[in-house]
């Protein structure tokens, strides 16, 4: 494959339409940045793409199913917007007898993460570029999930754009159902205006309880987290469990 990728394909695959068949706009917690792979991102795209991502396109077949992709039964955990997947490496490496399905709509960034698995010897996670939410209401059960991670999402910083950030009540809710009983939703954030959105949003949440916890000593700091954290902003850790 080239490293000159066509356009890359909508993040959520079934955008609704108007009667006249134009594209409705839909306001998303995220933005598609570029997608031009360094040699070494290609060098792993080409190595493991084929075994460890799931097309976009492949949800939209019947008989869709995960486990299929995984090669078996097993616990799902979900992770939101892998980055460069310095964490979901050494998490799901830690956790063999899960699979982790990691959504993150950056290609590059999935590339990367291909990498940072195969390092970390983790061959029970699979990626896929289909938007978040969609994914959750539509290729999980409720009391599906065995854990949620939304490590560092997209603070949308400025006010006029809270209302693209991920984590608010409709989707506190979607979470809440799709969690098994007692399942782990583990957040962190270095944006202060957001840690405090999210525990508001997810007190108020009846499926839920939890709340700010010490740092996950599980977590691997990571490159962002650093970056956060030398430009003066606080990490916040939260923990809620499916009541």
């Amino acid at each position: 494959m080239s490293s000159e990728h066509p356009a890359t394909p909508p993040a959520r695959p079934h955008h609704r339409f108007t009667e006249d068949g134009r594209r409705m706009r839909e306001v998303l917690s995220y933005s598609r940045r570029g997608n031009r792979f360094t040699p070494h991102q290609q060098e792993a795209w080409d190595a493991h793409h084929e075994h460890w991502v799931i097309p976009e396109e492949a949800v939209d077949r019947p008989g869709f199913r995960l486990a299929d992709w995984f090669g078996r039964e097993a616990p799902l955990i979900v992770e939101i917007g892998s980055g460069v997947g310095e964490a979901t490496g050494v998490l799901a490496a830690a956790r063999p007898s899960y699979d982790v399905l990691a959504l993150e709509v950056w290609r590059p960034g999935v590339a990367a993460s291909l990498a940072e698995v195969a390092d970390a010897g983790a061959d029970n996670v699979r990626f896929c570029s289909v938007d978040a939410v969609w994914s959750l209401e539509h290729l999980i059960a409720p009391g599906g999930l065995a854990g949620l991670w939304t490590f560092f999402p997209d603070p949308w910083p400025k006010t006029r754009h809270h209302k693209r950030r991920l984590v608010d009540a409709r989707f506190a809710a979607l979470a809440a159902e799709r969690l098994a009983q007692g399942a782990e939703w583990r957040l962190a954030t270095d944006w202060a205006d957001y840690a405090g959105q999210m525990l508001e949003v997810l007190d108020a949440e009846p499926g839920l309880e939890g709340g700010e916890v010490p740092r996950w000593d599980d977590r691997p700091v990571t490159k962002f987290e650093r970056k956060g954290l030398e430009a003066g902003r606080a990490i916040t850790d939260l923990c809620y469990r499916r009541r």
